[in-house]
């Protein structure tokens, strides 16, 4: 313990209080008797369910995990620590924090260990204990790697990398990027000759200054101990992204033209604020406003001090055009309107415009760009901005040129998951995921092979992480069933995949660091929920045996509820469009009758390509209880996986290709037909409800299906794909100026003149995300047509995701009456109709 006497060590600690002993999600079911749940408390703060466990990480010495709570009734997170075996978390005190680790990378010895703590940069001699601290400024750093010697540890601050010699002990700056000329390689102009030509004494200053530039380039090759000379990147770029080598030796430099305009923005306007006043925000911009900035990558040779382009040129396929058909018939369709102008500028570029993909690289987005631990090979992730074809490429140091690895094609697009890549040990071995077969698999790759997975087939895997020996990769796969997801292990010169874990929970929209392989490799530290269980802390071997809880963060109120709520069964939906079944869950009250008829909601989840149909924690927890107060009201409720969704393969995300709302459509009305034929459900009595995507669905249900559902919900729905953003929407819809067909296909406000059934839109004033926009005009378009039954509510202190509860109660008060008025009484559903 550094000999920090145990008696002191207790005093920077503050007991777990609102912790209580963990219990397993099947023993908690049982806890208290069924009671009514209230919209009120359904929509109250969270902080009345308890916190879900975030950012688990290991000690450096493996022994304990560290995670975060939320404090109740603040946004402030808590460091908790609790012992790898078991026992109660604690809460380190403030004074405890300036001793706890941080999330570690280590050298390969295993002799020092690296970490941030308050956002500097912290070094550890695990044989002595010894912490140094290496950085202190307020600047953000991220990506600490240490060399394949040990002796140099590098992070990144901002685009800039600074490297640690343990040699020297000296903290400095692995190279200094100016997008400005070179001064030295500037040639003086005509009136610069002239003047030169004219007066001796500018002649002889621009030669001293000459010979200073000189000695100091002398002095920088022969005494490294010098700051080395920037390096010139000229004026018409600026720097998006840098990847330094694990030795030092290189940095590659992402770029993009200065003078890129990313088109004109909307704003939100805060109509509540301090001032009093009207404050407008600028928000995102349009899709198809302008194209995504073309990238280009540079090669720095920082021992040398030579900067090399690395050309695009042999990528296969960059010089193609996968969208010519549509191009050639929209050009023609142009030139036939009088439109010669925006004709024009649909021509094809003669090379297409890439950029380096961004992943999730720990709590944030870093380029896909992977070094080998030694720094002799380096991965870069470059996508089409297009979104057709996704490319590995290695570089050739020597000739300074790019190497395709691997080259995947998609005629709709490239996903915005299963993109991670790396290095085996051995540091010519790539390791990467794909959705070639049509489902995400890992694979391996030696420089001079060919490509071989992994994993099989009709499930998906993701999160691929070696282990510290390099004999195994551990991931997240949902093979035992699409809504169950755990952790597996499959051995790196490949063989069967193994089941480690079997909560059929690993599985959360916002959680990060599903599970954390301890520092020797013999644990993980695991994050698992239920449906009705916030993401909970359990440690388990490495071989998947001796799996016990360390964490149950329910409150007692909460957990008073266990015996309310209904389970959700997991059904598959037939599809009348063709050979497959929709996955789904499915509501039913223990005591539901079947001798008469019962109303019924579909519940339709968002943000399209998402999966909430698991055995996991609900992105929309809310949601889930609100459909508990449907069923004491005497509904059922059915939530689908809808093609689109995530988790179930390639084809089914890419249903919905240049016609939004359409295939989802007709899984949901299949979900309708599934539930009156099974479950004595009332067809006139179905209703339906979502939030962003989910809204979108719900306009599109009752403007595309008019009299399939007595009402319906819309929150925060984008009704015009043409104002929604451009990463997002042109992968599916291409650009809307290429293909405005898809977007006239896919938006809500263009069968506005279709609604007759009840319909409520609500949505954030400040959404920065879904414009406001977007309801609004698809409000005044139906002022304009003369609608009857519609209504909108705005929120002035909301942006997409809305934090407040007045507004969670106001929002879902309004949905529970329209229900209430159109869908659960059988007279409004008869006289209606």
């Amino acid at each position: 313990m550094n000999r920090i006497a145990v008696a002191a060590l207790a005093g920077l600690l503050v007991s777990a209080g609102a912790l209580a002993a963990p219990q397993t999600a099947s023993s908690s079911a049982a806890e208290g008797s069924a009671q009514k749940i209230s919209l009120e408390r359904i929509m109250a703060d969270p902080d009345w369910i308890g916190p879900p466990v975030e950012d688990p990480y290991w000690s450096i010495d493996g022994r304990s995990v560290y995670f975060k709570l939320k404090r109740r009734g603040s946004p402030v997170r808590d460091l908790y620590r609790v012992d790898a075996g078991g026992g109660a978390p604690v809460k380190l005190a403030d004074a405890a924090l300036a001793t706890a680790d941080g999330p570690a990378v280590f050298d390969r010895a295993h002799d020092r260990a690296a970490f941030l703590r308050h956002g500097d940069v912290f070094m550890r001699e695990l044989a002595t204990g010894v912490t140094r601290q290496l950085t202190r400024s307020d600047a953000r750093k991220s990506g600490l790697q240490f060399s394949a010697t040990g002796n140099l540890l590098s992070w990144r601050q901002g685009q800039d990398w600074f490297v640690w010699n343990a040699a020297t002990g000296v903290v400095s700056q692995a190279a200094t990027l100016k997008t400005a000329n070179d001064p030295a390689k500037q040639k003086p102009d005509q009136m610069e000759r002239l003047q030169l030509g004219l007066f001796s004494t500018l002649r002889q200053e621009k030669a001293d200054q000459e010979a200073i530039r000189a000695r100091d380039e002398q002095l920088d090759a022969e005494n490294p101990e010098r700051a080395a000379a920037p390096f010139y990147l000229g004026d018409k770029v600026k720097v998006t992204a840098t990847s330094l080598s694990p030795d030092a030796r290189w940095m590659l430099v992402v770029t993009e033209p200065k003078s890129y305009q990313p088109g004109r923005h909307p704003d939100v306007i805060h109509y509540v604020s301090e001032s009093g006043y009207p404050e407008a925000e600028p928000a995102r911009t349009y899709v198809g406003r302008n194209s995504a900035a073309p990238q280009a990558l540079l090669l720095l040779d920082l021992q040398n001090h030579k900067q090399y382009p690395l050309s695009l040129d042999g990528l296969p396929g960059i010089h193609d055009d996968p969208l010519h058909d549509l191009r050639v018939k929209r050009i023609a369709q142009l030139k036939k309107e009088g439109h010669a102008d925006e004709a024009a500028a649909l021509e094809a570029p003669k090379t297409r415009p890439v950029s380096v993909n961004f992943i999730p690289t720990g709590d944030a987005f870093g380029p896909a760009i992977a070094w080998s631990g030694d720094g002799r090979n380096v991965a870069i992730e470059l996508v089409a901005n297009d979104h057709k074809d996704r490319w590995i490429a290695t570089v050739d140091f020597a000739d300074h040129g790019l190497l395709t690895q691997d080259r995947l094609s998609d005629p709709a697009w490239i996903n915005w998951s299963f993109n991670e890549l790396g290095w085996l040990p051995d540091g010519r071995t790539l390791w990467f995921d794909s959705e070639a077969s049509g489902w995400s698999q890992l694979y391996v790759k030696p420089l001079d092979g060919k490509a071989r997975a992994l994993t099989g087939t009709g499930y998906e895997v993701s999160s691929p992480t070696v282990s510290p020996d390099g004999k195994w990769f551990y991931l997240l796969a949902n093979k035992e069933a699409p809504y169950a997801y755990d952790v597996y292990r499959v051995p790196v010169k490949g063989g069967a995949l193994q089941q480690v874990t079997h909560y059929q929970g690993v599985a959360c929209a916002e959680c990060s660091g599903l599970f954390q392989l301890s520092p020797d490799g013999s644990k993980l530290a695991v994050l698992h929920s239920a449906p009705y269980l916030p993401p909970q802390l359990a440690v388990v071997n490495a071989d998947g045996s001796d799996a016990h809880e360390l964490t149950d963060t329910r409150t007692p109120e909460y957990k008073s509820f266990s015996a309310t709520w209904v389970q959700p069964e997991f059904v598959k939906v037939p599809s009348s469009h063709g050979h497959f079944g929709i996955w789904a869950k499915y509501y039913q009250p223990a005591d539901y009758d079947t001798s008469h008829p019962h109303p019924a909601v579909l519940f339709v989840h968002g943000a399209g390509y998402l999966q909430d149909v698991t055995r996991g924690w609900s992105y929309y927890f809310r949601e889930q209880m609100f459909n508990n107060l449907l069923l004491q009201e005497g509904y059922v409720v059915l939530d689908m996986g809808y093609r689109a969704s995530a988790g179930y393969g390639r084809a089914w995300r890419e249903a919905i290709y240049r016609h939004m709302g359409h295939p989802e459509l007709q899984d949901l009305l299949d979900g309708k037909a599934w539930l009156v034929k099974n479950h004595a459900v009332d067809p006139k009595r179905v209703g339906i409800y979502g939030g962003s995507y989910g809204g979108f669905m719900t306009e599109m249900a009752l403007l595309r299906a008019p009299g399939e559902f007595a009402a319906g919900a819309a929150q925060r729905p984008p009704s015009d794909w043409t104002s929604y953003n451009d990463d997002y929407t042109s992968d599916i819809l291409n650009d809307p100026q290429l293909d405005p067909e898809a977007y006239k296909t896919s938006s809500p406000i263009e069968y506005a003149q279709n609604l007759r059934d009840p319909l409520l839109i609500n949505h954030g004033l400040i959404d920065d995300n879904v414009m406001p926009g977007d309801s609004i005009r698809l409000y005044q378009r139906f002022i304009e047509l003369h609608k009857k039954n519609f209504w909108i509510s705005l929120y002035p202190m909301e942006r997409h995701d809305f934090r407040h509860a007045d507004d969670w109660y106001d929002e879902y008060r309004r949905i529970h009456e329209l229900f209430s008025t159109y869908v659960n009484q059988e007279k409004d559903a008869a006289s209606r109709n």
